[in-house]
């Protein structure tokens, strides 16, 4: 209590009355001390939580380019980029894996690997995995078939390569140029660019041949994803690099992306229009079986490639593609060459239009031969552009 006569001090922050100065100073330093360590406080947990988020996004940085790089690596396996050999490699390691199950004899493994490395030396496919004669099966078939074929196209004649164990997994794309190469062969107007490639090369070959195209120029954006190095590798190729290989031996040929759907759910008539056409230009006479003259026509998708080797016209006017895929086995394919009467077996080959729903499709035509000028023009246009969509 204070006499009414004292002057009292009230404190400017908090209103509180003191009966003297010395205590409203004392009082008044005690709220700034409170604000000082409250804001030195505030100060200090705004450090650690900047700190705290800096650490955390290091973290998930971290966390982020490890993941960006095992998800690479996955890549590089999945398309043969991770220098974990090529072809050889794998041919022995698989054959040294059916020697330890017991399914192959030590002196089998001995001269399938003399066989192999002889092979590789002059660069010639071994033939082991081939099927010859289907075409021709297939066109006394359709002779008697009276059924539901209302006409049919045909190939000049194709031989079936099928994986082995040194490319199973990666090496449809070789094998579908394999089958395309065993028709160009048999075609005279293609003995000039063809000359100096007699017989159907190996894969690592292939490999080579492809680096050749890259070295002359072809497709320098392509080249750059492979490193510009296939052989040695297990490296998948495509469309682009079909291409690049035909153009380089003076084959013309065109790619044709099918890049979206073009009829109901999700299919591509529009592919199997262009098939048609592509085998009944120059073919329009009335004989229910034509066997063309026409190269098979490499077809590409999303993780796999076959050999579009002819096509049926139903009676009902739908069409069905005839397809040689690179991982059917040759038991299977040999079957085709017993065709029986109700054609079975040609489950094998048949597509119809509603089997193919990959978002887009790639196909390689040929179709002549280039003068050297048209090679050398190819190739730069090769540099921008190589193939022509459909829409």
């Amino acid at each position: 209590d204070v006499e009414n006569d004292d002057q009292l001090y009230e404190c400017p922050m908090c209103s509180l009355t003191c009966a003297n100065i010395q205590i409203l100073e004392e009082h008044v330093d005690l709220h700034l001390e409170e604000d000082s360590f409250s804001a030195g406080g505030n100060i200090r947990d705004l450090e650690l939580a900047q700190w705290l988020q800096t650490e955390e996004d290091k973290q998930q940085k971290s966390e982020e380019e490890k993941r960006e790089r095992e998800e690479f690596k996955k890549l590089q396996r999945q398309y043969g980029l991770d220098n974990s050999g090529g072809y050889k490699q794998q041919f022995l390691k698989n054959m040294e894996r059916e020697v330890d199950r017991g399914k192959m004899e030590p002196f089998e493994y001995h001269k399938r690997k003399a066989d192999m490395m002889e092979c590789l030396a002059f660069g010639i496919d071994d033939g082991k995995t081939k099927t010859s004669g289907v075409i021709e099966a297939l066109c006394k078939y359709y002779q008697n078939e009276n059924k539901d074929v209302r006409r049919v196209w045909l190939s000049a004649g194709v031989d079936h390569f099928h994986s082995s164990l040194g490319d199973r997994g990666w090496g449809c794309g070789y094998r579908n140029f394999q089958m395309l190469l065993s028709s160009l062969l048999q075609n005279s107007l293609y003995n000039d660019c063809l000359r100096d490639t007699t017989l159907i090369p190996s894969i690592p070959k292939i490999q080579s041949m492809i680096e050749d195209a890259w070295r002359e120029g072809f497709d320098p954006h392509g080249a750059s994803h492979f490193n510009n190095r296939l052989h040695g590798s297990k490296a998948w190729i495509g469309a682009c690099e079909i291409y690049s290989l035909l153009t380089n031996l003076r084959i013309k040929c065109q790619i044709i992306d099918f890049h979206k759907p073009t009829g109901p759910m999700d299919t591509h008539p529009r592919l199997f229009e262009w098939i048609l056409n592509y085998y009944s230009t120059d073919n329009e006479g009335g004989a229910k079986v034509v066997c063309t003259s026409k190269p098979p026509v490499y077809l590409q998708h999303q993780g796999h490639s076959r050999t579009i080797v002819g096509i049926e016209e139903k009676k009902n006017r739908t069409l069905c593609l005839l397809l040689f895929d690179p991982g059917c086995p040759s038991q299977e394919m040999q079957k085709l060459l017993k065709q029986n009467s109700d054609g079975t077996s040609l489950k094998l080959l048949r597509k119809f239009v509603g089997s193919l729903k990959e978002q887009q499709y790639q196909i390689v035509a040929v179709g002549g031969v280039l003068s050297l000028e048209e090679k050398t023009a190819r190739c730069r246009a090769s540099q921008v552009l190589t193939s022509e969509k459909i829409p």
